[in-house]
Protein backbone atom coordinates (compact mmCIF):
# COMPACT_ATOMS: atom_id res chain seq x y z
CA UNK A 1 0.00 0.00 0.00
CA UNK A 2 1.12 3.62 -0.80
CA UNK A 3 0.76 4.68 2.49
CA UNK A 4 3.32 2.23 4.19
CA UNK A 5 5.87 3.77 1.79
CA UNK A 6 8.37 5.76 3.47
CA UNK A 7 9.21 9.04 2.30
CA UNK A 8 11.87 8.61 0.57
CA UNK A 9 10.16 5.91 -1.95
CA UNK A 10 6.88 8.04 -2.39
CA UNK A 11 9.25 10.55 -3.38
CA UNK A 12 11.06 8.74 -5.82
CA UNK A 13 7.40 7.00 -7.04
CA UNK A 14 6.23 10.55 -7.94
CA UNK A 15 9.61 11.44 -9.62
CA UNK A 16 8.77 8.70 -11.93
CA UNK A 17 5.24 9.84 -12.46
CA UNK A 18 4.24 6.62 -11.53
CA UNK A 19 1.79 7.45 -8.82
CA UNK A 20 0.64 11.23 -8.51
CA UNK A 21 -0.18 13.74 -5.67
CA UNK A 22 -3.77 13.22 -5.59
CA UNK A 23 -3.36 9.21 -5.42
CA UNK A 24 -1.15 9.99 -2.35
CA UNK A 25 -3.12 12.21 -0.28
CA UNK A 26 -6.53 10.48 -1.37
CA UNK A 27 -4.91 7.17 0.04
CA UNK A 28 -3.75 8.97 3.30
CA UNK A 29 -7.05 10.81 3.59
CA UNK A 30 -8.91 6.73 2.99
CA UNK A 31 -6.62 5.33 6.41
CA UNK A 32 -7.38 8.40 8.42
CA UNK A 33 -11.10 7.67 7.36
CA UNK A 34 -10.92 3.92 8.43
CA UNK A 35 -8.46 4.26 11.48
CA UNK A 36 -8.32 8.05 12.75
CA UNK A 37 -11.47 7.44 15.29
CA UNK A 38 -9.68 4.19 16.57
CA UNK A 39 -5.95 6.31 17.40
CA UNK A 40 -7.81 9.68 17.88
CA UNK A 41 -4.42 11.08 16.58
CA UNK A 42 -5.86 14.42 14.80
CA UNK A 43 -7.35 17.74 16.24
CA UNK A 44 -8.30 18.85 12.77
CA UNK A 45 -7.89 17.37 9.31
CA UNK A 46 -7.02 19.24 6.50
CA UNK A 47 -8.93 16.88 3.76
CA UNK A 48 -10.35 19.98 1.30
CA UNK A 49 -7.23 21.83 1.51
CA UNK A 50 -4.87 18.82 0.53
CA UNK A 51 -6.78 17.55 -2.28
CA UNK A 52 -6.58 20.90 -3.23
CA UNK A 53 -3.42 21.38 -3.25
CA UNK A 54 -2.27 18.08 -4.55
CA UNK A 55 -4.18 18.39 -7.78
CA UNK A 56 -2.04 21.79 -8.24
CA UNK A 57 1.40 20.32 -6.87
CA UNK A 58 4.18 21.20 -9.25
CA UNK A 59 7.71 21.42 -8.94
CA UNK A 60 11.29 19.43 -8.01
CA UNK A 61 10.60 20.55 -4.54
CA UNK A 62 12.30 17.95 -2.05
CA UNK A 63 8.80 17.40 -0.13
CA UNK A 64 6.42 17.83 -3.40
CA UNK A 65 3.86 15.56 -2.77
CA UNK A 66 4.41 14.27 0.06
CA UNK A 67 1.47 14.63 3.12
CA UNK A 68 2.96 15.22 5.82
CA UNK A 69 1.34 16.13 9.76
CA UNK A 70 1.92 18.85 12.24
CA UNK A 71 1.83 18.37 16.38
CA UNK A 72 -0.83 20.99 17.45
CA UNK A 73 1.29 22.99 18.88
CA UNK A 74 2.90 24.86 15.37
CA UNK A 75 1.20 27.75 14.39
CA UNK A 76 -0.75 27.20 10.72
CA UNK A 77 -2.15 30.50 9.66
CA UNK A 78 -6.02 30.64 9.77
CA UNK A 79 -5.88 27.78 12.05
CA UNK A 80 -5.96 27.31 15.44
CA UNK A 81 -3.12 26.63 18.18
CA UNK A 82 -5.15 24.31 20.85
CA UNK A 83 -2.45 22.99 21.87
CA UNK A 84 -4.68 21.07 24.14
CA UNK A 85 -5.57 23.52 26.13
CA UNK A 86 -9.46 24.92 26.89
CA UNK A 87 -7.96 28.46 27.04
CA UNK A 88 -7.07 28.58 23.52
CA UNK A 89 -10.23 28.05 21.97
CA UNK A 90 -11.31 30.27 19.44
CA UNK A 91 -7.99 31.20 18.77
CA UNK A 92 -7.03 31.56 14.45
CA UNK A 93 -3.44 32.08 13.92
CA UNK A 94 -2.08 35.16 11.94
CA UNK A 95 0.97 33.47 10.68
CA UNK A 96 2.53 29.73 10.18
CA UNK A 97 5.65 28.90 11.89
CA UNK A 98 9.08 28.84 10.21
CA UNK A 99 9.17 25.09 10.16
CA UNK A 100 5.54 24.94 8.83
CA UNK A 101 6.57 27.29 6.19
CA UNK A 102 9.84 25.76 5.40
CA UNK A 103 7.88 22.28 4.96
CA UNK A 104 5.27 23.30 2.37
CA UNK A 105 7.80 26.07 0.72
CA UNK A 106 9.51 22.31 -0.51
CA UNK A 107 6.21 21.22 -1.24
CA UNK A 108 4.91 19.34 1.83
CA UNK A 109 0.90 18.65 1.36
CA UNK A 110 -0.37 19.14 4.87
CA UNK A 111 -2.86 16.73 6.25
CA UNK A 112 -3.58 18.05 9.46
CA UNK A 113 -3.14 19.08 13.05
CA UNK A 114 -2.07 16.14 15.49
CA UNK A 115 -2.67 15.91 19.44
CA UNK A 116 -0.78 16.84 22.19
CA UNK A 117 -1.45 17.46 25.93
CA UNK A 118 -2.56 20.73 27.43
CA UNK A 119 0.55 22.72 26.72
CA UNK A 120 2.58 19.81 26.42
CA UNK A 121 3.20 18.99 29.79
CA UNK A 122 2.65 15.05 29.44
CA UNK A 123 4.43 12.16 29.16
CA UNK A 124 0.78 11.03 27.94
CA UNK A 125 -1.17 12.27 25.35
CA UNK A 126 -4.55 13.13 26.49
CA UNK A 127 -6.33 16.72 27.34
CA UNK A 128 -10.25 17.74 27.74
CA UNK A 129 -10.88 19.25 24.16
CA UNK A 130 -9.76 15.92 21.78
CA UNK A 131 -9.11 13.41 24.50
CA UNK A 132 -6.57 10.61 24.92
CA UNK A 133 -4.52 9.47 21.42
CA UNK A 134 -4.08 5.87 21.36
CA UNK A 135 -1.06 3.57 20.52
CA UNK A 136 -1.53 2.33 17.36
CA UNK A 137 0.00 -0.85 18.06
CA UNK A 138 -2.03 -1.54 21.45
CA UNK A 139 -5.16 0.81 21.60
CA UNK A 140 -4.96 0.17 25.69
CA UNK A 141 -1.23 1.42 25.77
CA UNK A 142 -0.19 5.03 26.12
CA UNK A 143 1.62 6.22 22.62
CA UNK A 144 3.50 8.49 25.00
CA UNK A 145 3.52 12.33 24.68
CA UNK A 146 4.12 14.88 24.18
CA UNK A 147 3.77 14.87 20.03
CA UNK A 148 2.05 11.42 20.68
CA UNK A 149 -0.30 11.95 18.43
CA UNK A 150 2.11 12.73 15.57
CA UNK A 151 4.02 9.53 16.31
CA UNK A 152 0.38 7.73 16.45
CA UNK A 153 -0.36 9.05 12.69
CA UNK A 154 2.50 8.32 11.57
CA UNK A 155 3.04 4.36 13.19
CA UNK A 156 -0.56 4.18 12.38
CA UNK A 157 -0.16 4.91 8.56
CA UNK A 158 -1.86 8.13 8.41
CA UNK A 159 1.06 10.13 7.96
CA UNK A 160 4.30 9.98 5.86
CA UNK A 161 6.20 12.25 8.30
CA UNK A 162 5.53 15.54 10.37
CA UNK A 163 6.54 17.81 12.83
CA UNK A 164 7.01 17.63 16.63
CA UNK A 165 8.87 19.58 19.17
CA UNK A 166 10.99 17.73 22.52
CA UNK A 167 12.15 19.51 25.64
CA UNK A 168 12.57 16.60 27.85
CA UNK A 169 11.94 13.68 25.37
CA UNK A 170 8.52 14.90 23.66
CA UNK A 171 9.80 13.17 20.09
CA UNK A 172 11.60 10.86 21.55
CA UNK A 173 9.29 9.22 23.74
CA UNK A 174 6.63 8.85 21.60
CA UNK A 175 8.39 7.62 18.97
CA UNK A 176 10.10 4.48 21.20
CA UNK A 177 6.35 3.71 22.14
CA UNK A 178 5.17 3.62 18.79
CA UNK A 179 7.75 2.37 16.95
CA UNK A 180 9.04 4.82 14.70
CA UNK A 181 12.63 7.43 14.43
CA UNK A 182 12.55 10.92 15.89
CA UNK A 183 14.94 13.47 16.47
CA UNK A 184 15.73 15.84 18.85
CA UNK A 185 18.16 18.40 16.96
CA UNK A 186 20.41 20.26 18.75
CA UNK A 187 19.08 23.67 19.79
CA UNK A 188 18.96 26.46 16.95
CA UNK A 189 19.31 23.83 14.54
CA UNK A 190 15.65 24.20 13.78
CA UNK A 191 13.82 27.66 14.13
CA UNK A 192 11.62 27.98 16.87
CA UNK A 193 9.29 30.35 15.63
CA UNK A 194 5.64 30.13 15.60
CA UNK A 195 5.73 27.00 18.33
CA UNK A 196 3.26 27.35 21.00
CA UNK A 197 3.87 28.02 24.09
CA UNK A 198 7.60 29.74 23.03
CA UNK A 199 10.42 27.72 23.35
CA UNK A 200 12.89 30.10 22.82
CA UNK A 201 14.27 31.72 25.39
CA UNK A 202 17.42 31.89 27.65
CA UNK A 203 14.81 29.40 30.43
CA UNK A 204 14.08 27.29 27.53
CA UNK A 205 16.67 26.68 25.12
CA UNK A 206 16.52 22.40 26.08
CA UNK A 207 12.75 22.81 23.98
CA UNK A 208 13.84 22.49 20.31
CA UNK A 209 10.99 21.69 16.98
CA UNK A 210 12.41 18.21 15.14
CA UNK A 211 11.26 16.18 12.45
CA UNK A 212 9.68 12.48 13.01
CA UNK A 213 9.43 9.48 10.30
CA UNK A 214 9.70 5.87 9.90
CA UNK A 215 13.17 6.15 8.90
CA UNK A 216 16.27 7.40 9.34
CA UNK A 217 16.73 8.21 6.14
CA UNK A 218 12.97 10.51 6.16
CA UNK A 219 14.55 12.17 9.36
CA UNK A 220 17.26 13.10 6.82
CA UNK A 221 15.49 14.50 4.38
CA UNK A 222 13.32 16.27 6.80
CA UNK A 223 16.10 18.10 8.64
CA UNK A 224 17.76 19.48 5.41
CA UNK A 225 14.59 21.30 4.36
CA UNK A 226 13.71 22.10 7.93
CA UNK A 227 17.07 23.57 9.65
CA UNK A 228 18.72 26.12 8.86
CA UNK A 229 18.88 30.50 10.32
CA UNK A 230 15.43 32.44 10.57
CA UNK A 231 15.58 36.45 11.46
CA UNK A 232 12.50 35.08 14.03
CA UNK A 233 14.30 33.09 15.72
CA UNK A 234 17.68 34.95 16.95
CA UNK A 235 18.86 31.75 18.42
CA UNK A 236 18.71 30.13 15.21
CA UNK A 237 22.28 29.08 13.44
CA UNK A 238 22.60 28.76 9.67
CA UNK A 239 23.14 25.38 8.17
CA UNK A 240 24.27 23.41 4.91
CA UNK A 241 23.40 20.14 4.31
CA UNK A 242 27.13 18.21 4.13
CA UNK A 243 27.62 16.18 0.85
CA UNK A 244 26.57 12.56 0.56
CA UNK A 245 29.56 9.98 1.50
CA UNK A 246 31.63 9.14 -1.19
CA UNK A 247 31.89 5.65 0.23
CA UNK A 248 28.76 2.87 1.93
CA UNK A 249 28.81 3.33 5.77
CA UNK A 250 30.41 -0.14 6.93
CA UNK A 251 29.03 -2.10 10.43
CA UNK A 252 31.98 -2.94 12.35
CA UNK A 253 32.02 -5.55 14.87
CA UNK A 254 34.85 -6.04 17.71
Amino acid sequence: MLTRLPITGMRRLLRAREISAVELVDAHLAEIDRNGKKLNAFVRVFSEQAREKARTAAGDGPLSGIPLTVKDCFDIAGFPTLCGSRFRLGHLAASSATAVERLERAGAILLGKTNCPEFLANYETDNHITGRTNNPHNPDRTCGGSSGGEAAAIAGFLSAGGLGSDGGGSIRLPAHFCGICGLKPTPGRIPAAGHVPPIRHPGGLLGVAGPMARTAADLKLLFDVLAGHDDADPFSVPFTPPPPPRHKPRIGLM
